[in-house]
């Protein structure tokens, strides 16, 4: 603690990120990065976007990316935004449309970062707890509220609401924003995208980070109705009206420009998911069902924090939550079927 510090800054509980540890090489299974590289039309319009204009700042509205994630969605472009990365969208999120004198509605397990950005922005909160299968229950989102957020697929669970219960949600909170985090959406999920003309108090969030293999290039977006819209950028332009570089803008162009690429990484980890599942589901575990690139399991016949530092100790990184109702389960990261193959080789001599 600092005396420098503000009082706000004392106050807060900010978000923990997953481990990222460089004394060893580790299969890595606990930040939900994809397995495969960026499709080779990312990388060679990076490579050509660092060229001598390079001293020119970005186009702030980044257009060609807003345009090409129209076209992708079948959206018009006033109807997306971009930011950098899809935790900084959400943060503007928070400001611009969450931020209410009713409590924001999320559930009890879910995103780390919604509860660590309640606590910056001075948002009342209500966690509304999952149902004993980890699902959610739209009924519980029925009560006033000053807006509503969650994933999905949820995490860590990896359990996907589907369209119609989602649209329940929706109907019943029509003078309040209801965001879906769809950082997961493309490895089994159904976009909510098609509801974004009916709702215009819908917003939907996505990421580049997993299904597009772009975590190191940290960019996000946001799609809803122009009104909506309107509010992040008045929010951006009032924090950095430059959020996304010209190498940035350019790799995210060209990469959900390549949707063959993207389909097939996807179906990758989607086969290999399903593959893990059956296998964790013979050794004893207890496998949630996941629609996202990782699965969340809970061994029957062994401690979790235990497996997961035995699993460390041998190489293998996943992830462990010491919080309360998920403090039996590891939620581990969809990789190759040759990283698979080692971990539950692993875990088949630990159990």
């Amino acid at each position: 603690m600092s005396k420098f510090w503000s009082k706000r800054t004392h106050e807060l509980d900010p978000y923990t990120p997953g481990e990222q540890p460089q004394n060893q090489q580790y299969i890595k299974l606990n930040t939900n990065e994809n397995p495969y590289p960026p499709s080779p039309k990312a990388i060679d319009a990076m490579r050509a976007a660092a060229d001598e204009d390079m001293r020119l700042y970005p186009d702030p509205m980044a257009k060609s990316l807003k345009q090409a994630v129209a076209d992708f969605y079948d959206l018009d472009v006033s109807e997306v935004f971009v930011g950098n990365s899809s935790d900084e969208v959400l943060a503007h999120t928070f400001v611009a449309l969450l931020k209410k004198d009713k409590p924001l509605f999320f559930p009890d397990i879910s995103y780390g970062f919604y509860p660590a950005y309640c606590g910056l922005f001075n948002i009342e909160t209500t966690r509304i707890p999952l149902a004993d299968d980890f699902t959610i229950n739209p009924q519980d989102y029925a009560a006033d509220n000053g807006g509503i957020i969650f994933p999905n697929p949820n995490a860590p669970s990896g359990i996907a609401l589907s369209l119609a219960d989602i649209e329940k949600v929706l109907m019943a909170n029509q003078e309040v924003v209801v965001v879906i985090d769809e950082a997961y959406i493309d490895f089994g999920g159904e976009t909510a995208v098609p509801l974004i003309n009916k709702y215009p108090n819908l917003l939907i969030t996505q990421t580049f980070s997993k299904s597009r293999s772009l975590a190191g290039l940290r960019v996000g977006f946001a799609m809803g109705q122009a009104d909506l819209i309107d509010g992040l950028e008045r929010v951006k332009n009032s924090f950095n009206s430059y959020p996304l570089d010209r190498a940035a803008i350019a790799g995210a162009t060209a990469s959900i420009k390549d949707k063959t690429y993207f389909v097939e990484t996807c179906q990758k980890i989607i086969n290999t998911r399903d593959k893990v599942s059956k296998a964790l589901e013979q050794m004893d575990f207890s496998v949630l069902p996941s629609q996202a690139n990782f699965v969340f399991a809970k061994p029957n016949k062994a401690d979790a924090e235990k497996l997961y530092l035995d699993l460390k100790a041998a190489g293998v990184l996943v992830r462990y939550f010491n919080s309360p109702r998920i403090a039996g389960y590891l939620r581990i990261t969809i990789g190759t079927d040759a990283d698979m193959d080692v971990f539950l080789e692993k875990l088949a001599m630990l159990t």
